[in-house]
């Protein structure tokens, strides 16, 4: 089923046309360009194109969204655009939400998270039997209470943890980083068969599309934004994760982790959350806690004597009321930035610094909407902007 207007179909569309030129500018240690998937058709075409970009103009113009239509429907996927009403709400709050998910499987697993919370699991491609156990347990747990399970499908904890869910009948949103009919890894096709048949597998891309290394980091912030509370079942320091843990703590969600050993380097990243104030997770009765209150589940159901009752949810987890998580500057550095100096609403600056001022001005909009100079006063470059805004970045120089 397809609900997705013309205007963000194409852009769905477009995204996955510029999806090789964006791992060319974005394929690099450090290097991640925030806000550029927020850019307009015409700046992210002007941005990332480069030789090429009359001819994605073209491929804009020329653009078929009844074909799309029907070549989604022989995949049998679906779309779903920001303003039909099965779009997930929570997403909603990105920065940068897509425009368009294309998703293989049910369309209402998305739609539920609008009423209902989720919980995000997520954690290393290397974990130990430990965090395999703990994955598994957590998402069993939470599906069994009627929680939806959301991951990134990797290897290791995110695959345990969908395997736990749909073990127990519930409900899995796997989220990739390549087109929704492109199990990645190969290695995870079986559940992703699972997921698919019981669930939802949605992307940002469009079908056909391969993984793309930037397509990462950009798949977390859909994970983070889907959920009510992102789960680090176990991570090293840095990890991918802990992007997921920062973007969810920006959108003032709840970061939570399990404790590890603190002589596994595959802990460290969680132990680190949890000393910098996560909320700590043993069981899924911590994260039910935190979700509906002591004691009641998804359907406000109690445990022991009280459960299918139906009791009345009893007040939130006095959890809540703890100070949030806030990244540290190491967690802000695994995202390529610089929280040293310079503050832009509480939280770290991006540090642009090696990127050409082309790339800046699009993703930015410095310069495209200055206004004129007066006589005798100084132009102002991109560099010189960052310079003052974020101190971190010197001003450019020409070689830049």
């Amino acid at each position: 089923m397809t609900e997705a207007c013309d205007t963000c179909l194409r852009r769905g569309y477009l995204i996955g046309r510029l999806a090789a030129p964006i791992a060319r500018l974005l394929d690099r240690p450090g290097r991640r360009a925030p806000g550029l998937l927020a850019l307009g058709d015409d700046p992210l075409v002007s941005a990332v194109a480069g030789e090429n970009a009359g001819e994605v103009r073209a491929f804009i113009e020329a653009f078929d969204p009844d074909g799309a239509r029907e070549h989604l429907e022989s995949l049998s996927l679906g779309a779903v655009c920001r303003h039909a009403a099965g779009y997930p709400a929570p997403l909603l709050a990105l920065g940068d939400p897509p425009s368009a998910l294309f998703l293989a499987g049910g369309a209402s697993p998305l739609a539920r998270l609008t009423a209902e919370p989720a919980v995000a699991l997520v954690g290393t491609r290397n974990p130990s039997p430990y965090g395999l156990e703990m994955a598994y347990e957590l998402g069993r747990g939470l599906a069994a209470a009627g929680v939806t399970v959301v991951s990134g499908l990797a290897l290791g904890i995110d695959a345990a943890a969908h395997r736990g869910c749909v073990d127990a009948g519930g409900t899995a949103v796997a989220v990739l980083a390549g087109g929704p009919d492109v199990p990645y890894p190969r290695t995870n096709r079986r559940l992703y068969g699972r997921i698919r048949a019981s669930g939802a597998v949605v992307s940002e891309l469009p079908p056909g599309q391969r993984a793309y290394r930037w397509a990462f980091p950009a798949r977390n912030r859909i994970m983070a934004g889907l959920a009510a509370v992102t789960v680090v079942v176990e991570a090293a320091d840095p990890s991918g994760s802990l992007i997921t843990s920062v973007f969810a703590a920006d959108l003032g969600r709840t970061v939570a982790a399990v404790p590890g050993r603190v002589t596994s380097r595959f802990s460290a990243g969680s132990n680190r959350l949890l000393k910098d104030g996560a909320l700590m997770v043993t069981s899924a009765r911590d994260l039910l806690d935190e979700l509906f209150g002591p004691g009641l589940d998804a359907r406000g159901a109690g445990r022991g004597d009280d459960a299918g009752l139906g009791a009345a949810r009893g007040p939130r987890s006095t959890r809540l009321s703890r100070a949030p998580w806030t990244p540290s500057k190491r967690a802000w550095g695994s995202m390529g930035c610089a929280p040293t100096r310079g503050c832009r609403q509480g939280r770290p600056a991006p540090c642009w610094r090696g990127w050409s001022p082309q790339v800046i001005c699009a993703a930015t909009g410095w310069g495209a909407t200055a206004e004129p100079r007066r006589s005798g006063e100084r132009a102002t470059r991109p560099g010189d902007t960052l310079g003052r805004m974020w101190p971190c970045c010197p001003p450019l120089s020409p070689s830049n």
